[in-house]
């Protein structure tokens, strides 16, 4: 029986040394603390363990998992946090970004109003390189099934899930597995609402693993013709909607 107030956070880790002690901070810094944060290191080669059990040992509403076994994408760890989560709100935070302190609140009461199974955010990027903070990426009011199919407006360290709503759920093991997960979900209870409040600082990382926008790109065209099962012309049509928002989105910081 999962905790009604709860949320728990879905942290996927893999060589977050430089950055997972400030995402954690980000998360102890929110207005609403009725959290448990769930860390999965993928086999780290560096001292992401070390520094997610120093905040562990100060914090018990922090918890570690090591895989014995580096899974290659990130949802395997985010499904080893899902099998263990208490709460009946599953909200995603990648180990290399951060929320703002209102985020979990904000979220939470917009979230209940709508009635929502997904709610998701606006937020800013900002530079690793030199920490500037680019502009605010608003996101539509509402996304069917259908207006999500061909949108890049869900970032997942925005997404908040209610399980009351989507049961025990499991990211899928595929090319893109947030985006496709999302909209397995708006199958079961649509729309997701958008939440235009500036909530998520998205630190863009060279080499990171959805960074490289060409490989993500041919992942999200796999995902339309291997998982979504699509004919050419429907994915032609919804994977260009797609990139055209996206080369939108990022064309200037």
């Amino acid at each position: 029986m999962v905790n009604d107030g709860l949320v728990s956070i879905v942290t996927p880790a893999f060589r977050a040394g430089r950055f997972i002690a400030d995402t954690i901070k980000s998360v102890q810094a929110q207005t609403y603390q009725n959290w448990e944060m769930i860390i999965v290191d993928d086999c780290s080669p560096d001292n992401t363990c070390e520094i997610v059990e120093r905040a562990a040992v100060d914090d018990a509403r922090i918890r570690l998992i090591r895989h014995k076994t580096n899974g290659g994408i990130p949802a395997y760890a985010r499904n080893t946090a899902l099998a263990v989560a208490n709460g009946r709100w599953i909200a995603f935070l990648d180990s290399d970004d951060l929320w703002l302190p209102d985020k979990l609140k904000k979220q939470i009461e917009f979230h209940k109003k709508k009635a929502a199974l997904i709610s998701y955010t606006a937020f800013r990027r900002f530079s690793d390189k030199d920490g500037r903070v680019g502009r605010r990426i608003a996101v539509p009011d509402m996304l069917s099934y259908e207006g999500a199919l061909g949108n890049t407006a869900i970032a997942t360290s925005t997404v908040l899930v209610d399980r009351a709503k989507a049961g025990n759920f499991s990211m899928t093991i595929t090319h893109c597995e947030d985006f496709v997960t999302w909209l397995k979900l708006l199958k079961i209870h649509s729309p997701a609402y958008g939440l235009n409040d500036d909530l998520m600082r998205y630190r863009v990382v060279q080499n990171s693993y959805s960074r490289d926008k060409i490989k993500y790109a041919i992942r999200v065209w796999k995902a339309y013709r291997e998982d979504l099962h699509f004919g050419v012309f429907p994915a032609v049509r919804f994977f260009s909607e797609y990139a055209i928002r996206a080369v939108l989105k990022y064309l200037r910081f």
